[in-house]
């Protein structure tokens, strides 16, 4: 029997990123799951990454260390104020300051190393452009042009070979849609966390973006999480 092909999942231990690991597994990749621990104020997605690659039975799990605290410039990684109760039609207006500069930047190229180490043609990232909160490297265009410059940026791809394909397959969804899409492939969304402020005991707020746009999705499913 042939053996599967590789693939590197960036796994936060979100909804989002977790319904994206579920579809990387469906399509019969073997699957090597990349978390970061960045100095993030919601330490406990880190908690909920490690059970869901155990539960997925990952290849191998890997966190890397990311002192992203020490450039700051994000509520994420400062004492700076985590928005809370913003209007829904507000999200996606201008960029909030829940964004992380050069976050997915940073994660894809430590995705693409390992991928070359691993010779894997293949990264998943779960970024989404509609229900999302206005950060710039979640659209398709940023995509495209970090895929690009991959192709042309390691031994693998000069030397022909590795041809690097980033596959976003909840980037064109809704939330809604995310969520239909992992309870079809049995997604246990109790395993995962999205809350950007989560209480010192790990509890999600209920008041950040992320929580609303989870509730917001969940709502138009028909399930009161």
């Amino acid at each position: 029997m042939s053996e599967k092909p590789r693939a590197v999942v960036l796994l936060s231990g979100g909804l989002d990123s977790t319904t994206t690991l579920a579809i990387a597994k469906s399509e019969g990749f073997a699957v090597y799951a990349l978390s970061f621990n960045y100095g993030q104020r919601h330490w406990v997605e880190l908690e909920a990454a490690r059970r869901i690659a155990s539960h997925y039975a990952v290849v191998k799990h890997i966190i890397v260390p990311l002192d992203l605290r020490s450039i700051g410039g994000s509520a994420l990684t400062s004492e700076l104020a985590v928005p809370k109760d913003r209007p829904l039609e507000d999200m996606g207006q201008g960029i909030p300051i829940t964004y992380v500069p050069a976050r997915n930047t940073i994660f894809l190229s430590f995705a693409l190393a390992w991928a070359e180490v691993l010779e894997a043609n293949d990264i998943f990232l779960g970024v989404n452009a509609l229900d999302y909160s206005g950060y710039p490297d979640c659209r398709p265009e940023y995509i495209d042009a970090f895929e690009r410059m991959a192709n042309l940026a390691t031994r693998a791809t000069v030397e022909g070979n590795q041809r690097l394909k980033i596959h976003t397959p909840l980037i064109h969804m809704t939330k809604a849609d995310i969520i239909q899409k992992g309870l079809s492939l049995g997604v246990d969304y109790s395993m995962t966390v999205s809350c950007y402020d989560p209480s010192e005991d790990g509890k999600a707020c209920g008041r950040c973006d992320a929580c609303l746009l989870r509730a917001k999705g969940f709502a138009e499913v028909g399930i009161n999480e």
